[in-house]
């Protein structure tokens, strides 16, 4: 199985086994005030694999899923077999990444708490989109039809303001850092690790996308 596989497989059962169990569900989760009082580090990533329900797990098993399976193939075909770990490093790291700001703008707020994978998830799929620009993506309620350098610009400007209002109880913070970390990972990955210039690559695709538009 795939590694991606494998992660998904373990995140939809520790969150469901935490939706049934309260005292999981606290020990795991993302609780800024106790990471800075009692040093408990790893809930930096154990919330990372627990869901608020069944649609939030689902969200981000399925996107995860939909654009994991591509970046895992490349990290593969590039670094060998030290791909599988330089995958598995961009979504725990990305874990991590994500909620830095989050425990800097909250560790002084007791009632404060975070949970889920977005923020990892959002890694691997902007990754997937900067080594993918011109796959045809949706919005929500948008069907697949705008390219990814066009989506990608608007998500990350929709989450960034929504990140500054702070409303609705969703960690939009995370989703932005762990968007652009995604990107920062893979470009350097690449291109230290590879020696492969994804960026000229991300530039050449829209380029000839852009051409066959105008072409017709």
């Amino acid at each position: 199985m795939s590694i991606t596989l494998y992660i998904t497989i373990i995140t939809v059962a520790v969150s469901i086994l935490a939706m049934y169990n309260e005292e999981l569900m606290d020990k795991l989760i993302f609780h800024p005030h106790t990471v800075a009082n009692h040093r408990e580090w790893y809930r930096f990533i154990s919330s990372g694999f627990i869901h608020a329900d069944f649609m939030h797990l689902a969200f981000n098993m399925f996107s995860f899923y939909m654009f994991g399976d591509y970046v895992e193939q490349f990290f593969r075909n590039l670094f060998g077999e030290s791909g599988k770990l330089i995958y598995i490093l961009l979504y725990i790291s990305a874990l991590v990444v994500c909620l830095i700001p989050t425990y800097y703008q909250h560790k002084k707020q007791y009632y404060y708490k975070s949970l889920g994978a977005s923020g990892a998830v959002s890694a691997v799929v902007f990754a997937g989109i900067f080594l993918m620009p011109t796959m045809q993506i949706g919005f929500f309620i948008v069907p697949p039809i705008i390219p990814g350098f066009i989506f990608g610009p608007i998500y990350l400007g929709l989450t960034a303001y929504l990140s500054k209002k702070g409303q609705g109880g969703i960690n939009h913070s995370a989703h932005l850092w762990g968007s652009l970390y995604g990107i920062a990972y893979l470009i350097i990955c690449s291109n230290v690790i590879g020696h492969f210039d994804v960026v000229s690559s991300f530039i050449e695709q829209i380029r000839m996308y852009m051409g066959n538009l105008l072409s017709h």
